[in-house]
């Protein structure tokens, strides 16, 4: 992917190797700034990105451009304005939500994570463009959420040293959490949930650290996937620098490392919300762009005509209710989430405004959906987690209930409602 449209680089003293590394990757106009003139620059370019190429110590400067950066996005309609920051390890940047970048990267590194943001950026647009057109048209689009995708997001922290905990507290307070204690379960965690960082710890040797990179390197999906590694292992990492452009090593402990790495994992969250609220779009709002199962207009229509067909052909119908005791806005998320990636192609589900799940079982009967529910249980069971770490999990509640030859869609749902009570 070329960088395409003006990009402004930010530095009181000049960073020649930046804007080569730009203007090779097709990046054009390429303004250079201070950090005095910048916030005036942005009105002036508009520029699709912002590299901080150089260090801030004046926290008013850096205040000024942060609110210069603020109108720009709102002037835009609140359109994602990447900004990559070149920074020593020991220090985190004064512009919010910056994207950090080792002092001494190459600045090929610096490219490959402006691409990276990029991409998000065109999602962003796509979905502010076909919003707006509907819109224009008098209908009326899927909300695309407001909240900070932190709120969605889930990082996987790998690890089994004397950091591991202080991870885990750390990245708890902010994201959903799922750990692993060895390469096998980070991989099963990587293709069975929605991540949205991988944070390597402490405790490993350079050969499982090796070993965690190449698996995430070689799949196409987890180009773009926030990497930090904790501590040493430099040889171990570099080899992969370029293959993912966002991963980054980081030795000042798990404070700093939470610190520069969130604004990565909120990224990556944006982008997996934006991919959703895409797929919502594209089925003219039947998807929920939260959860990525039918909206509850969507699943009640789809009911309805599953229920008919069943009794015209006299085949089999079950549906079963999840329901989640202790569960917060984003366990309940992330359990609607994992239902929809579990699901067999020919079944469809919904969310309800209480949390929980309803799941129609087309062509099933009772026995073989007790089987379908149960492998359903079991992956929510496994992988939900309490707010209150202490209280040892989310307690999922499941039910069931049949279609009779006497059944309407109401005496249906009344009896699996009915179990549940």
């Amino acid at each position: 992917m070329s960088l395409q449209g003006p990009f402004a680089v930010v530095a009181d003293s000049r960073a020649p190797d930046v804007v080569q590394a730009l203007r090779a990757a097709g990046a054009f106009p390429v303004v250079e700034t201070t950090w005095a003139d910048a916030p005036s620059a942005l009105t002036t370019i508009e520029p699709e990105a912002v590299v901080l190429a150089e260090a801030c110590y004046e926290s008013a400067e850096a205040d000024a451009l942060a609110a210069a950066l603020a109108a720009h996005r709102e002037a835009r309609g609140g359109l994602f304005t990447p900004v990559v920051a070149r920074l020593r390890e020991d220090t985190i940047p004064l512009v919010p939500d910056a994207l950090t970048v080792g002092g001494n990267a190459f600045p090929e590194r610096i490219v490959r994570r402006l691409n990276s943001a990029l991409r998000v950026r065109a999602l962003h647009g796509t979905v502010l463009r076909r919003t707006r057109t509907l819109a224009s048209r008098g209908q009326l689009p899927p909300e695309l959420p407001s909240s900070d995708p932190l709120e969605d997001a889930h990082v996987l922290v790998v690890g089994r040293g004397r950091f591991y905990p202080a991870l885990s507290v750390a990245l708890g307070e902010r994201v959903g959490l799922v750990g692993a204690l060895s390469v096998e379960n980070a991989a099963r965690a990587l293709n069975a949930r929605d991540i949205d960082g991988v944070v390597i710890g402490d405790g490993f040797g350079p050969r499982i650290v090796e070993a965690l990179l190449t698996v995430i390197a070689e799949d196409v999906r987890f180009r773009d996937l926030p990497v930090a590694v904790l501590g040493s292992h430099p040889g171990a990492i570099e080899p992969f620098a370029l293959e993912l452009a966002n991963l980054e090593r980081i030795a000042e402990g798990p404070q700093r490392l939470v610190e520069r790495f969130l604004p990565f994992v909120r990224v990556h969250a944006l982008g997996q919300r934006l991919r959703r609220m895409v797929k919502s779009l594209d089925a003219k709002g039947m998807i929920d762009p939260d959860t990525g199962l039918l909206g509850q207009e969507a699943f009640w229509r789809d009911l309805n005509r599953a229920v008919d067909d069943a009794e015209k052909r006299g085949t089999g119908l079950s549906i079963a209710r999840f329901a989640f005791e202790g569960a917060d806005r984003r366990a309940a998320l992330d359990a609607a989430r994992l239902v929809g990636r579990v699901m067999r192609q020919v079944d469809f589900a919904c969310r309800e405004a209480d949390n929980s799940i309803f799941a129609v079982f087309t062509e099933t009967d009772l026995r073989a959906a007790h089987v379908v529910a149960r492998r359903i249980a079991s992956v929510l069971k496994q992988a939900m987690q309490a707010p209150d770490r202490r209280q040892g999990g989310v307690d999922t509640a499941v039910t069931l209930a049949t279609l009779k030859p006497s059944d309407s869609v109401n005496t249906l749902i009344a009896r699996v409602i009915g179990e549940a009570g």
